[in-house]
């Protein structure tokens, strides 16, 4: 259902993107990523390493690094996926938020919400 290609959207050393390798319908699960969570205290320490900009956050006291392709969903303020933290079963649940076609990269809101636009940490000044 879904791949790693080179995307455009992607200007870091691997630029990589998670596309899908066929239709995929509004609602649908796309991807189950499995959680390792630490203490947001120690987040201090991800802060020295590339991790920091791959971890989200898990909870009011915690932070997570995402296996998987967990990690490799690309932002757009025009999300065509969504995610959903699954606490049970420390997972984060990707959804077609809209239809996806074969081929086409699929996008989150790194906000959490497909419909906030505020500024992401690695643009703010």
């Amino acid at each position: 259902m879904i791949e790693i290609k080179t995307s455009s959207l992607s200007d870091g050393e691997f630029n990589r993107g998670v596309f899908a390798t066929r239709d995929i319908k509004k609602g649908e699960l796309i991807h189950e990523a499995p959680v390792i969570s630490y203490p947001n205290e120690e987040h201090e320490h991800i802060e020295k390493t590339l991790l920091a900009d791959y971890a989200f956050e898990y909870g009011i006291n915690h932070t997570a690094i995402l296996l998987g392709y967990g990690m490799l969903f690309n932002h757009s303020y025009q999300p065509n996926a969504n995610y959903e933290i699954n606490f049970d079963n420390h997972t984060f649940e990707f959804y077609a938020y809209t239809d996806i076609k074969a081929g086409d990269e699929i996008l989150i809101n790194y906000n959490g919400e497909v419909d906030i636009n505020d500024p992401l940490w690695f643009n703010q000044e």
